[in-house]
């Protein structure tokens, strides 16, 4: 199916995001039905309210890309390159 990105209201700020084509077929690949109703920022509050990430170990990389210093909840492997998250991101929307 090509998807193409729909703005959509936050029902918790009220602005507007974007909702991105890359972003619906994953939603569609794990089968959810509804589109998100918060926006990046609003979903990032509500999990960390709920304790979702109070838990999780981060471990302190250098992006192989743009050289930033970052954090990722995962133990890098070295034969496998870790990116910042706008470095990742702008590889997986290039691929898209």
């Amino acid at each position: 199916m090509d998807y193409q990105d729909k703005t959509l209201i936050c029902k918790e700020c009220g602005k507007e995001f974007v909702f991105t084509a890359g972003e619906q077929a994953f939603y569609a690949e794990k089968g959810f039905e509804n589109e998100p109703g918060r926006c990046h920022e609003c979903r990032g509050v509500k999990k960390r309210s709920r304790g979702a990430q109070t838990d999780r170990k981060m471990y302190d990389v250098i992006c192989a890309k743009c050289g930033k210093k970052t954090q990722v909840p995962f133990e890098p492997k070295l034969n496998r390159p870790i990116y910042c998250r706008d470095c990742f991101n702008a590889l997986r929307n290039k691929s898209e």
